[in-house]
């Protein structure tokens, strides 16, 4: 739960609050604009897969660039130091890599609506049907956080009541993708991009220069924490004790791989953004484009939080005090004049309410498509599909809202995420990964191998962490630990079951695994996409080499 401490009420006045009213305006004309474009089910869902690759790269990048991680990641650079880049270096650009390389072809040549329809093809009914109800049921559980999460912020800052915050952030939300579809949360994901920016990049910059600049940041911050408080891979050997609980195995196999991969490859929310985008090549930039500015996130999440440490040294050290969470809410109240303040405020609703929008827009595409469609009421007009899919978008906010309350029962947001994350998304990859790089693998295995990872990790947490059973320091390495366990059990159940159930005729793998192809993956170059700036290879390799250069300066 993100609790705020009292005494952080911000000095707003007219002028910022002008300016919360214009972006709210904005964003209510963006979902009005696009309404035009939405004539048909695959235009409402998908955007009518026409938008350009850097489009889709911004909006992608911007549905993960929530509040809860803002807010979160400050926190967490503020309690762990430059332990908190491995979340963003080695948990995330290898993935989104790998995704715009090696997946998306699958996806996009496959002309899939959805994550859930790729296994329909590839496995069949059954894992289809399970898929998407855990994906559904997941969606709105983390549109619950980031409502709840809001709520509680903008209690503190601005002394919103709770409901009343809900209300209006997810009445916004609910107008313009109801309004314009995806297209309408894309183009606000990309505004809402650049006014994140515009709010936390003063907020570093002002903050630098009040702390010495960078020199008197770690001068500061190795005087009161020492050495390995700014380096990313110290006390990270097997067996030492570090603030995290995780060693370098955990770190790269749990969060690094698992996590990073079953989140980035599998979860709809993001890769949704991919395949709206205009043809094949889009696509595949996409995750590629979104990688760049994900790996200088840190320098206005991650540093902030170091900031508000040396300006605040008693954060996080009393229950009664100032928490590691106020990090970001600190250094608005003591560093921004209003005007500016108000930015600030716009940025954190504007992450809200990205993070909120993503997962509603993915959850009525799931729900529309891959249950109501598929299994219920199959085989009507597209214009009922178009229908449902407005009104499945009012049930998912309202949904949203109830789920808020679930979010509230946890001690702290980010585990609660990642708790969710290595129940859902890192089965879903054992699937996926095994299902494209092995022809023989059955449907039947298909379906087991997701069940028995989902079940394995909550077995892990709920039975063996939470009840004592086994001691892991921290909440971040018990999910590391869940999510490495149901890598391991759904790998070792699709192995078994494979081997004693019958594959799908090759014939019906065109396109679904490594080494086939399908007519979609055939599509010619756009005119420019043969441009070697535009190279998919070149683009992957150079966010991979950057982020790895990245760690130099944190690894002595």
């Amino acid at each position: 739960m993100i609790t705020l401490a009292e005494g952080l009420r911000l000095p707003t006045n007219g002028l910022d609050y002008a300016i919360l009213a214009l972006y709210f305006a904005v964003v209510l004309g963006i979902g009005i604009a696009a309404r035009r474009s939405v004539r048909t089910s695959l235009d409402f869902f998908l955007s009518g897969r026409s938008l350009p690759a850097w489009v889709t790269g911004l909006a992608f990048v911007a549905a993960n660039l929530g509040a809860t991680e803002i807010l979160g990641m400050a926190a967490n650079g503020a309690q762990y130091g430059a332990y908190t880049v491995h979340w963003y270096w080695i948990g995330a650009i290898p993935a989104m890599v790998f995704l715009g390389l090696v997946m998306m072809p699958f996806y996009y040549g496959s002309k899939v609506r959805s994550v859930p329809e790729f296994l329909l093809h590839r496995f069949g009914p059954s894992s289809h049907l399970l898929s998407s109800v855990i994906f559904a049921v997941s969606s709105v559980l983390i549109a619950g956080v980031n409502l709840y999460a809001m709520a509680i912020v903008l209690q503190a800052l601005l002394g919103w009541p709770q409901w009343v915050a809900i209300v209006v952030a997810g009445f916004f939300v609910l107008a313009y993708i109801t309004i314009g579809g995806l297209s309408s949360a894309i183009y606000n994901e990309v505004l809402q991009f650049f006014v994140i920016l515009a709010a936390l990049i003063p907020l570093t910059i002002v903050g630098l220069k009040r702390v010495g600049g960078w020199d008197g940041l770690t001068d500061s911050l190795t005087a009161s924490h020492g050495d390995a408080f700014l380096t990313a891979w110290k006390g990270t050997g097997i067996g030492e004790a570090n603030p995290l609980g995780a060693n370098w195995l955990t770190l790269v196999l749990g969060l690094g791989f698992v996590m990073s991969f079953g989140y980035w490859t599998t979860n709809f929310a993001e890769v949704q953004r991919a395949l709206s985008a205009k043809n094949l090549s889009a696509a595949r930039r996409t995750p590629l484009i979104a990688a760049f500015p994900k790996i200088f996130i840190p320098l206005v999440v991650v540093v902030p939080g170091l900031i508000a440490l040396v300006m605040e040294p008693t954060l996080g050290k009393t229950k009664d005090g100032l928490q590691y969470n106020d990090a970001i809410p600190v250094l608005m109240r003591d560093l921004l004049p209003n005007g500016v303040l108000g930015i600030a405020v716009t940025g954190l609703l504007a992450a809200f309410m990205a993070g909120m929008a993503a997962n509603v827009s993915s959850f009525n595409t799931v729900f529309t498509n891959d249950i109501w469609g598929a299994y219920l009421k199959k085989g009507r007009e597209d214009g009922y599909y178009l229908k449902t899919g407005r009104v499945v978008t009012a049930v998912g906010v309202l949904i949203g809202m109830g789920t808020a309350f679930i979010a509230s029962s946890f001690s702290n947001i980010m585990n609660y995420l990642q708790t969710l994350f290595s129940f859902f998304n890192v089965p879903l990859f054992v699937v996926f990964i095994i299902g494209m790089f092995w022809k023989r693998t059955s449907a039947a295995a298909g379906f087991w191998g997701l069940l028995s990872g989902t079940a394995a990790a909550m077995v892990n947490y709920f039975g063996l962490y939470k009840q004592g059973v086994i001691a892991i320091p921290s909440e971040q390495g018990a999910n590391f630990v869940s999510s490495i366990v149901a890598f391991v059990v759904g790998a070792v159940v699709m192995v078994l079951v494979t081997l004693v159930t019958k594959p799908k005729p090759a014939a019906s793998l065109a396109g679904l695994v490594y080494g086939t192809r399908s007519p979609g993956m055939a599509e010619l170059p756009a005119d420019g996409d043969d441009a070697w700036y535009r190279k998919p290879a070149l683009l992957g390799w150079g966010a991979v080499v950057l982020a790895a250069l990245c760690y130099v300066p944190f690894s002595f």
